[in-house]
């Protein structure tokens, strides 16, 4: 069964909270941060404040994306005892491996990301260290955006590298994630699908969750 990790980058923002409420009233299993810093993606998000003010608002776990440059410098500032990832690109990250280190040294799940035209053959180095690998389905930066289904293959490519060698790292994919290509998604082999407008564009976020969730 997958997960389900709504991205409040979608959210409306004057009522964060219980918009959060709501995804986990409906069967989310995560919250997805997107944090963006106008340099590695052309837009600007969020920082840890707005993460940590829905804190009390849900008992979800964080899941944290860090689309930024020098993302080592920003790691402590989203450690709370909700996170339960933090994942950094692999194309930001000009020594991959001790970014990785730095999250797990934590005490926090590390993942790493990769854009859509980033081979997945990239991540295979560091694949034994981390516990996620993010596929990016579009080009980050902005929520809305159509699913590349050349994508898929990548999933594809990564299920089958996870089987050959014996890995236990979870695959989440993000963007353009809806109701009419998640099966095909899950299939191809994600364990988390990531989904903004798609859930928090709803008029019933809450039902939207639920209509995810009966997919399997």
């Amino acid at each position: 069964m997958f997960k389900l990790a709504p991205s409040i980058l979608s959210a409306d923002f004057s009522c964060l909270g219980q918009q959060v409420a709501a995804v986990e009233k409906g069967g989310a299993d995560l919250i997805h941060v997107d944090v963006m810093d106008g340099h590695f993606v052309p837009n600007i998000s969020f920082g840890s404040a707005v993460m940590k003010s829905v804190i009390k608002c849900s008992s979800l776990k964080f899941d944290v994306h860090l689309m930024i440059e020098n993302p080592d410098d920003y790691i402590e500032d989203f450690v709370t005892d909700k996170t339960e990832y933090i994942t950094v690109h692999q194309e930001a990250c000009r020594h991959l491996h001790r970014a990785v280190q730095h999250i797990k040294n934590s005490g926090i799940k590390a993942g790493v990301s990769v854009n859509p035209a980033t081979p997945v053959e990239t991540l295979t180095e560091i694949a034994e260290y981390a516990d996620l690998m993010l596929i990016m389905s579009v080009n980050p930066g902005f929520g809305g955006q159509r699913f590349i289904s050349s994508c898929l293959k990548k999933i594809e490519k990564l299920k089958q590298f996870r089987e050959d060698n014996g890995l236990g790292f979870l695959i989440e994919v993000d963007g353009g994630v809806n109701l009419g290509n998640a099966a095909d998604i899950v299939k191809a082999g994600a364990d988390i699908l990531v989904a903004g407008s798609a859930v928090f564009g709803s008029d019933n976020i809450e039902k939207q969750i639920m209509l995810f969730k009966s997919i399997f």
